[in-house]
């Protein structure tokens, strides 16, 4: 999952960007208001963590102007106003949860599986063809058997199997995987060889699924039972 923190606060943001990445989550950080729509102009997430108190702006207003702008993304408010009319606000405008300060890092991340479980319908993995992929367990499995993977072979995987038979551009793929770092990528020569070797191990498990190269597009995930 690619997860955007907006937090002013240097150590929590700290903290809880590296318990995230510990969980293999993609995370990006901005401390601040004008920062946090740069990234949101240019790059989009699975979940993005808001502080309400930025020191450049109001964090309902930058929810506001994402609910607006039809994104996708699952919004978790994460602040020290703890009022009922903040909570009030925060949820009428959007968010998917609200989380006060302080909280346990162990509870951001529960929350941030239930909000991901909500939006699959309550169901812990994505199923297509005879592939199910658990996020939270970091497993796949082809017709029952466990499929292994890298850490990167599954981001992409995961990435493909959350939006299936659409077209996937190769720059946005490789900011999905490697976040921040994308920037810093010479060439796209690794996303090419992480899809080679994933599309090889699900060919010779004999998935019903395969990761079709589009000339001059992209990829997308296509069922081929």
């Amino acid at each position: 999952m690619k997860i955007l923190i907006i937090e002013d606060e240097p150590s929590l943001r700290e903290l809880m960007c590296r318990e995230l990445q510990r969980e293999n989550h993609v995370v990006e950080v901005a401390a601040g208001y004008q920062e946090a729509d740069a990234k949101l102009a240019g790059y989009s997430y699975d979940c993005i963590l808001l502080d309400l108190m930025l020191p450049d702006g109001d964090g309902l207003t930058l929810l506001e102007e994402i609910k607006a702008q039809g994104r996708r993304e699952n919004v978790i408010i994460i602040s020290a106003r703890d009022s009922i009319e903040d909570k009030v606000a925060g949820l009428e405008l959007g968010a998917d949860d609200y989380l006060p300060k302080p909280f346990h890092l162990m509870e951001l991340s529960a929350r941030i599986r239930s909000v991901a479980r909500r939006n699959r319908g309550g169901e812990r993995g994505v199923r297509i063809g005879n592939v199910y992929l658990e996020p939270e367990e970091q497993r796949v499995t082809v017709a029952g058997e466990p499929l292994l993977l890298l850490k990167k072979e599954f981001r992409i995987l995961a990435y493909f199997m959350q939006r299936p038979n659409h077209l996937v551009d190769k720059t946005l793929l490789a900011e999905a995987v490697w976040g921040d770092h994308a920037d810093q990528l010479d060439s796209f020569d690794f996303v090419y060889g992480q899809i080679k070797n994933l599309r090889r191990k699900l060919q010779e498990a004999q998935a019903d699924i395969e990761i079709k190269a589009v000339y001059g597009f992209g990829y997308k995930l296509v069922v081929t039972a």
